[in-house]
């Protein structure tokens, strides 16, 4: 049986790197893989970002969508939507 279990972890200058795994993991050999993918500072948003990324507003020159709240919101109720 194959689990996949994410930690994370914050790497210290000195780059020492601690796993606690969960209790509930058989002991036994076991394969650990580490992938340093480094997470983008969330205090770094800014509304200015937000204005300048070209997501407000995308939608102001399409002559196909009359009113963009009520476009993106029948998007999203079609995405979510279960069809079987």
């Amino acid at each position: 049986m194959v689990r996949t279990i994410n930690l994370t972890t914050d790497v210290k200058p000195d780059q020492p790197l601690s796993i606690d795994i969960p209790g509930d993991v058989p002991a036994g050999l076991a394969d650990v893989i580490v992938i340093i993918a480094p997470r983008e500072n969330t205090n770094s948003r800014t509304l200015k970002a937000l204005l300048t990324s070209g997501l407000i507003g995308m939608w102001r020159d399409r002559s196909d969508i009359y009113d963009s709240g009520t476009y993106a919101r029948e998007l999203r109720d079609r995405a979510w939507t279960r069809h079987e």
